[in-house]
Order: structure tokens, then C-alpha cells, then sequence
């Protein structure tokens, strides 16, 4: 029986919906991606390394690492730790789940919970006060972050570029511009059990020059371009969201989306990763 008109114009404006969904997700999908970048299952397989050490500012923070962190245990191996320099307790609850004077135990407890999930052997959650990283003693941070280094002797460090922080935050480039100093200085030391290598976690640039207003624009002006990257096991940043239950809805907040889109999208980590 042949089509009557109006099922042809029904087919006819479905298909160019198709078409248009496809499109959109495509060029959303663009926007996260870094053309050229070359793409390695495990970026500490990558550099040889058997421990590594993530250093960060706040709980949470280690949700933009945890394809590296994953895979560097489960597919290198290598024995994974972490030290997060704040308690968050300067964060905004979203939702709230506790009083506003608990929310840095509440936090506190969300990244250890998430450390082992992630599978780290170690981790430490350090006082500083969240937001005023940047105007603690350096010397003292450093030296901290140095001894640390000392007793576990990672081959590799994870964290912030120093100059963009991720998100601008200064708490980020702080704890990046740290963890460079110490392994700098570790390394004048004694070269033979410094770590051998840093892998900074970088924004997707395209994404942050159009959606992330003026901080957006300030990241990509200083953050270099990704040399490596590596699948970002969408699924376990899913899962470290409901872990930060006190944070479960920032993404939703900050970008219009939920997670497991978001991650759909947004399936690799970008890293500028130097070897001495």
C-alpha cells in the first residue's frame, strides 16, 4: 500500500531529526577531543613507572585522573597513592547533605572513600584551609610534599599545570607549582630515586575556550597542548560523584549535564606529561 503524504512528511521530518541529534553530538563530542594528541592506553605504562603519587588540592580533585590511576594499578601494576592539601571545607554542598560546619569532615571522608575505590594503597588528606592554599608557607608545603616523596619515592606525579590549574583555581596551581618545586628539588638531590616523571591533567581546550567563559579563556592561554592521552574510564568518574555525595550534582550545576553524559562525551584525559 503506498505511503500516504502526510506519513512521508512524518519519515521525512524524523530523519532530518536524526540527522540533527547525530550532528549535535557530534560536534559537541569535537569539543572535548585534542587532534594530534597521541593516544596510550596508560600513561604511566607510558613512562616505565611502577608507583605513582597524585597530588592535589581537594577532595575530588583526583576525579579529572582516574583513568590514569586505574590503569596504572590494574594494567601496570604500579602502586598508586595520593595526597589531597585541603579538607574542602570552603566547598559549596551540592547537595547538601550535612551541616555547613561538618561539610570538611564530610569531604574528608567522600576522597578517602573514593581512594579506595580507586585502589590507592595510600593516601593522606592534609589541613591546609581550602581556598588559601596559595597563602600558606611554600617552604613548608614543599618540604612536606618532599619528605613524602622520599618515603614512597614515586617514578611519577600527577598533578595541576602550574600556570592553568585545571580550572583557574589557585589552590590548583599552587599544589601544581609545588609538586614541580619538590620533584625539582628532589632531583638536584638525587636523581637516581627522584621521580622520573610528571604528567600534568589538562582541560579540553576547545570545550573551555567556548563554554567556560572568562576562566575558560584564562586555562587555555595557559596551559600547553596535551603530548599524550589516555582513555578516562568514564565509569569510575560516575561512580566517584556518588561517592562525593556532597558534590554529586556539580557537574549538573556547572555544565547544564549529567555525569553519564558528560562522560559519553568527555571519554579521554588530556595530559602534558615531562620525563627527566
Amino acid at each position: 500500500m503506498p505511503r500516504s503524504p502526510v506519513l512521508r512528511f512524518l519519515i521525512v521530518i524524523a530523519g532530518v531529526l536524526v540527522i540533527a541529534l547525530a550532528s549535535a553530538w557530534l560536534w559537541l563530542d569535537s569539543l572535548f577531543e585534542a587532534p594530534g594528541t597521541r593516544t596510550v592506553p596508560s600513561v604511566a605504562g607510558e613512562v616505565g613507572a611502577q608507583s605513582v603519587l597524585a597530588v592535589f588540592a581537594h577532595p575530588d580533585d583526583e576525579q579529572s585522573v582516574t583513568g590514569l590511576l586505574i590503569r596504572a594499578r590494574t594494567r601496570d601494576g604500579a602502586v598508586t597513592r595520593m595526597i589531597t592539601a585541603t579538607r574542602g571545607e570552603a566547598g559549596t554542598p551540592l547537595p547538601q547533605v550535612s551541616r555547613i560546619e561538618e561539610l570538611g569532615l564530610i569531604r574528608h571522608a567522600e576522597v578517602l572513600k573514593n581512594g579506595w575505590a580507586l585502589g590507592l594503597e595510600a593516601q593522606e588528606v592534609w589541613d591546609y584551609p581550602d581556598g588559601g592554599l596559595s597563602d600558606a608557607d611554600y617552604e613548608i608545603y614543599v618540604g612536606r610534599l618532599m619528605e613524602r616523596m622520599q618515603a614512597w619515592q614515586p617514578d611519577l606525579i600527577v598533578t595541576f599545570w602550574p600556570e592553568s590549574g585545571l580550572s583557574w583555581h589557585p589552590d590548583h596551581r599552587t599544589a601544581g607549582r609545588a609538586a614541580t618545586e619538590a620533584v625539582r628539588r628532589l632531583r638536584e638531590l638525587d636523581p637516581d630515586t627522584a621521580p622520573r616523571a610528571i604528567a600534568y591533567i589538562l582541560a579540553p581546550s576547545r570545550m573551555m575556550g567556548r563554554f567556560g567563559g572568562e576562566r575558560g579563556r584564562h586555562v587555555v592561554a595557559n596551559q600547553p597542548a596535551p603530548n599524550l592521552q589516555m582513555p578516562g574510564e568514564g565509569w569510575a568518574k560516575v561512580r566517584g560523584w556518588q561517592i562525593h555525595a556532597s558534590q554529586r550534582d556539580y557537574l549538573r550545576h556547572a555544565y547544564g549535564i549529567p555525569a553519564e553524559l558528560l562522560y559519553a562525551l568527555y571519554d579521554m584525559e588530556h595530559y602534558y606529561v615531562v620525563e627527566f
